[in-house]
């Protein structure tokens, strides 16, 4: 394909493309703040220049600079394809080896409008989760991926591809690092300024790891959550005519309107921007949308009375809702949630992650750029709004719980009233969705296991399916009652995943599975794909928020009690576990889900074309993916991770794990230190 081929062909420089600046047909960025002093502002100016030969620096200084004041980072709209971005068939990459072509097909997908949440400055999701830092990195990085031969090593910098470097075939193709900054300076203002100096990017999870698949991802992970939120705190799995109350229609949050619907409850989701709200409702995600809180509280009442599944977006800010349902409950003593949570972009609350209840969308748009203290004055103001209206509805009857996006950890940076009494560094007076919900899951081994037909045909994505599903059905014959509540929540997701219409940009699926079900689908896909019941190659991935992938403190090791919460050895030892045992390329990433400096996180790609090679890197890389944070998880103390670590060790005898002995009696303890 010529396009293809266009962009592929490296820098655009003879003669240079014109420079049409911003679409204004597509969603932008909140403009960034990095406060840049003079000096810096040169560097900044001169690390962009770098990119290009110095007859085109009187050109593209004046206009890089413009960007730079006016969006606070260098984008460099004039490199931006005119090419429509999306999951191109594998075979139509011009690609010297399809593990570079597979990476390609990858990288366009979180680039895909209808994908990325601000396509043009190459935000996949999360307000600021960046696949790249600008475009002349794209372009470069399109290049070296069709020059690649089995013998190279894309080298990628935050961003920057550093080039291709000779390795061996049994080699990752691609490492990427994110953001890895030297700790003591791995704070959020040193975080806008590393971005802006174009030297450091936070690449979110899947964003710069090239591996996100839109927004059906978290509808699985929040289905499964919402149902066992469900059997914890309401006592049962049935949650019709339940209402669930919670914010956020963007890249991620976009996905809680489908799960709740797909769980059989009310979801009411509040979104200040009208265009994702409008995106999820011409998507068919979102059943209904209203401005008017006359309507939403109506609404509410009559789904609750006819226990009808329903997804209601509100129009409107998310502190207003929760005042109005105080206001509801003290007027008729009718509580009109049952459970809540919240998904704004709070790892990023300062720069377009959260918009605070004072202020229009346009006005909140407009202050954080020319006033950023005072914005941030007011954003706190209104989480301790937020948090006095969730406390009253808590103390009626409502479950409230953390979704792991930073909300209770910047309400107490706020003085809100979060505080656990008697709890200790990770925990707050609700409890993170890892805490009490998928703790437990990751623990016995179950996570967000995904995969990409690189054909782009549906009907090799209605096999895959088929292929998991029956897989799933066979192990989950001979697994305890626990496995099985876990293996049956998932058949019936993969059984029913065509009818909700998940798909959006690459024909992709997840599902949560443990260790021997990944291992299982991976190789029965990859038969399929030898024996021509899968017309192309398949990518094999996972989201980083898994068993081993991540160490977040205030998410995902939230519920690791011994002390090494705060410790990043698994997510490191992940990613260079899983590069030397197969994977088609590695990601390591600081930042996350819940922010810049809070979290290290690591994942991976593994191309399956039905080689017996690639059966043998896809067994030994998932063993390992899953077996070290469930090790991780046993030593610190977890019941479930012991009895899985164990089973593993029983079925592998080269596994080999260090197991804890527990203290069995707490006053040898007490006499110890009181002696």
């Amino acid at each position: 394909m010529s396009d293809l081929k266009e962009i592929c062909s490296g820098l655009p420089l003879d003669p240079l493309p014109a420079n049409r600046g911003r679409d204004p047909n597509v969603p932008h960025a909140p403009i960034r703040t990095p406060n840049l002093t003079a000096e810096e502002e040169r560097l900044a100016l001169r690390n962009a220049l770098r990119y290009f030969p110095p007859s085109h620096h009187a050109t593209l200084a004046p206009e890089f600079a413009q960007e730079l004041r006016q969006y606070g980072h260098i984008y460099m709209y004039r490199f931006c394809p005119t090419l429509r971005m999306r999951a191109y068939p594998i075979d139509q990459y011009p690609c010297r080896t399809r593990q570079a072509a597979s990476m390609m097909l990858m990288i366009m997908n979180n680039l895909d409008p209808a994908v990325a949440q601000f396509p043009q400055e190459l935000v996949t999701y999360g307000g600021n989760g960046q696949v790249f830092s600008n475009w002349a990195q794209f372009r470069l990085v399109m290049h070296y991926l069709s020059e690649m031969t089995e013998e190279q090593t894309l080298v990628m910098y935050s961003g920057h591809p550093m080039g291709l470097f000779p390795s061996l075939p049994s080699s990752p193709r691609a490492i990427i690092t994110n953001g890895m900054v030297i700790p003591n300076y791995s704070s959020r203002d040193q975080y806008e300024k590393m971005f802006a100096l174009g030297v450091s990017m936070y690449g979110q999870m899947t964003a710069g790891s090239y591996c996100y698949i839109g927004p059906q991802g978290i509808v699985h992970g929040t289905m499964l959550t919402v149902l066992n939120a469900g059997r914890r705190y309401l006592g049962s799995g049935d949650l019709r005519g339940r209402v669930f109350v919670t914010s956020g229609l963007g890249g991620m949050s976009g996905a809680q309107a489908k799960a709740a619907v797909i769980s059989g409850c009310i979801g009411v989701i509040a979104e200040v921007d009208e265009a994702p709200l409008r995106k999820r409702h011409e998507q068919g995600w979102l059943m209904e949308v209203t401005s008017s809180m006359e309507q939403c509280i109506k609404r509410i009442r009559e789904a609750r009375r006819s226990k009808t599944p329903l997804s209601l977006g509100y129009h409107g800010n998310i502190v207003d809702l929760w005042e109005r349902l105080v206001l509801e409950f003290e007027r008729t003593g009718e509580l009109l949630v049952d459970l809540g949570s919240d998904q704004t972009s709070l790892h990023n609350p300062y720069n377009g992650g959260y918009y605070p209840v004072q202020l229009s969308f346009r006005q909140a748009n407009q202050l954080m750029s020319t006033d950023p203290d005072r914005f941030r004055s007011i954003v706190q103001e209104s989480l301790r709004r937020q948090i006095t209206a969730i406390n009253k509805l808590s103390d009626a009857g409502m479950f409230f719980w953390d979704y792991g996006n930073a909300f209770l950890l910047e309400a107490q940076r706020a003085g809100a009233d979060v505080k656990k009494v008697g709890g200790g560094a990770t925990e707050f007076r609700y409890p993170s969705y890892v805490q009490h919900i998928m703790g437990d899951i990751f623990s016995l081994g179950f996570g967000p296991f995904r995969w990409v037909c690189t054909s782009g045909d549906p009907q090799d994505l209605a096999v895959t399916d088929n292929i998991a599903a029956t897989v799933l059905e066979e192990i989950s014959a001979s697994v305890s009652d626990r496995i099985k509540q876990q293996y049956s929540d998932n058949i019936r997701w993969i059984r029913e995943a065509g009818k909700h219409k998940m798909v959006v940009g690459s024909q992709a699926r997840i599902l949560y599975s443990d260790q021997k079900g990944r291992v299982c689908i991976a190789l029965a896909i990859n038969q399929a794909i030898a024996d021509g019941r899968v017309s192309a190659p398949v990518v094999i991935s996972r989201d980083h928020h898994d068993v081993s992938g991540t160490d977040s403190p205030f998410r995902e090791t939230s519920n690791v009690y011994d002390g090494s919460a705060f410790c990043a050895d698994m997510a490191v030892q992940n990613f260079v576990g899983d590069a030397f045992r197969g994977a088609t390329w590695v990601a390591l990433h600081n930042g996350g889900g819940v922010g810049w400096g809070e979290v290290m996180n690591g994942g991976f790609g593994l191309l399956l074309d039905g080689s017996e090679e690639a059966a043998k890197r896809a067994r030994l890389m998932l063993n390992w993916d899953v077996s070290n944070g469930v090790a991780r998880r046993c030593w610190s103390g977890n019941s479930n991770a012991y009895e899985t670590i164990q089973r593993t060790m029983e079925g592998d005898r080269q596994l080999r794990v260090t197991m804890p002995f527990p203290v069995q009696d707490e006053h040898v303890l007490d006499r110890a230190l009181q002696g």
